[in-house]
Formats: structure tokens, sequence, C-alpha cells
């Protein structure tokens, strides 16, 4: 059987572009690969927001995201990259998180160039390590993979807003050299500065569209054109899923009957027909 990376590597190998979803739970990450996506992405902010309760802003630990990765990771068969964040610490914590998150069973992970602690692209605030201290946090977590962790680095820098395209770029190129699997120019801010990061590093390259973020959503036959092999849509379900339960909340205030699923179609999601079917393999007739 096939490794989570090694289905990454197959996937990427195929032509056109991925559409890869943001998780925050087992089943999010469920919900994904029923609808029949062909990978997913565990977001950092998302995780954030739906275990803690807290922004995208370093406060959630190592501990905490590959515990939740670990149970999200089990509940799917598709692939799933996991935000690492900084890899919480200098580079020999970088190699833990990469070798931990592959325990997990994630097929790929993120790491960023960001001070710790670190923020969500979109946001204010924003600094990144010197160009050095950056490739060095990239080569300890590619050395991890070339020492038995059995996981696709992607490689992200956060350059753009503090330091400008040009900067973003050479990082990226630098993370290409170095060893990166995908590379991650956060939040480039036109169409134009897409196209240029797709035009000169090479390798797989991620878009990150965010709803009403820095970097524009486009369609996915023009992403695919510009150049990009991934489109990640990291907080669509955590939008959704936040709305949905606002207004649920306020029918319920208001005495109204929220539009709910039937009871049967919520059994057959969290995956009670399943176990229905164990426990009758498994009767014992007396």
């Amino acid at each position: 059987m096939s490794s989570p990376a090694d289905r990454l590597h197959a996937l990427l190998a195929r032509p056109g572009l991925l559409l890869m979803p943001g998780c925050h739970d087992a089943l999010s990450a469920k919900l994904i690969e029923e609808a029949g996506f062909p990978l997913a992405f565990m977001s950092g902010f998302a995780v954030s927001a739906a275990r803690l309760a807290l922004p995208d802003t370093g406060l959630i630990s190592y501990g905490e995201m590959v515990d939740q990765g670990r149970n999200l990771c089990a509940s799917v068969s598709i692939p799933v990259i996991g935000d690492g964040d900084t890899g919480f610490g200098n580079p020999l914590n970088v190699r833990r998180t990469v070798q931990g998150y592959a325990r997990a069973g994630f097929a790929g992970i993120m790491i960023e160039d960001q001070v710790s602690p670190k923020r969500c692209g979109h946001t204010r605030g924003k600094a990144v390590l010197p160009r050095e201290e950056a490739r060095l946090r990239l080569q300890a977590a590619v050395d991890a993979r070339a020492e038995g962790a059995d996981i696709l680095i992607m490689a992200r820098t956060d350059a753009r807003a503090t330091d400008g395209l040009d900067e973003a770029i050479e990082r990226c190129r630098d993370f290409a050299a170095i060893g990166a699997d995908i590379t991650f120019l956060e939040a480039p801010e036109s169409e134009a500065e897409m196209r240029r990061y797709c035009a000169e590093v090479p390798g797989p390259k991620m878009a990150n569209l965010i709803e009403f973020g820095k970097t524009p959503v486009l369609p996915p036959a023009q992403l695919e054109a510009i150049g990009y092999q991934i489109a990640v849509y990291p907080l669509t379900l955590l939008n959704v899923s936040i709305k949905a339960m606002r207004a649920a909340l306020r029918q319920l205030r208001e005495g109204q009957a929220p539009e709910v699923l039937d009871f049967e179609t919520l059994t057959a999601a969290v995956g009670f027909p399943e176990y229905y079917a164990g426990e009758t393999r498994y009767r014992c007739e007396r």
C-alpha cells in the first residue's frame, strides 16, 4: 500500500490544477473526501479557531496541532498537507515537527519563514526571519525528510508583505534549490504578481485563496493557466460553518426552526451505517 506522501507525489505528477479545501477536524476532512476532492489541507488558522477559539497568532502548540492532525489523517484516505507554522522553534524543533507530522499520517507539511509567534498571512503585524535563517529552517525540514520522514515539504514565505515581491521570489527560488517539493509565496496582491511568481520559480506552486483576503480569488482554469499546481481554500469550511451556526442560533433565539439535515442524513454523515454493519458482522448468535 502506498504511503500518504506517495499518493501526494502521484497527484503532483498529473497534469492539471489540484483543488484543496481546508479542514479543521476529522469530520471536515471526511466531508472533503466525500465530496470527491483529491487532497485536503489542515489549516492552522482553522484548527486554532475550532480547537481553542483563538486567533492564528502562534498561540496553538505543536502538541495540539499534531494531535488534531493524527485524528484528522486517520479519518480519510486522501493525502493531507498539514500546517507546520514556523516549525515551533529552532531548526532542531523543525526537524522534530516534520518527523512528528509524518508519523501522524500527513502527506506533506508546510513550513514558513515568519518569526515566532507567527500569524495568519493575510493579517497585519507579520515579520520574517533574515534570509539565511529562513534557509536554515527549510534545510532542517529537508534534512528530516532525507533522514526518513516520509513526507513532502512545502516551503512558504511571507516576505511579500515585509520586504516586497522581489525578496519573496528570491526566497522561493532558494527554497526550491534546497529541496522543497512545493513552494508557496503568501499573499501576492495582484494577478500580475501571481504570474511573475509562477514564471520565475521552478517546481510545483500553491495559490492561497482566502475569501476577502489580499490575493485575488481567481477561477481554477485561470490559476492553472498562470502556472499553479495547487489551489488551497483554507478557510472556506470554517467560514461557512460559523455563518451557518450563527444563523441557526439566531433562529432558535427567535423561536424559529432552523433548516437542518434530517436525522438519517446526519447519522450517516458521522458513520452510523458503517458502525451498524460492523455490529451485524460481529454479532454473536445465542
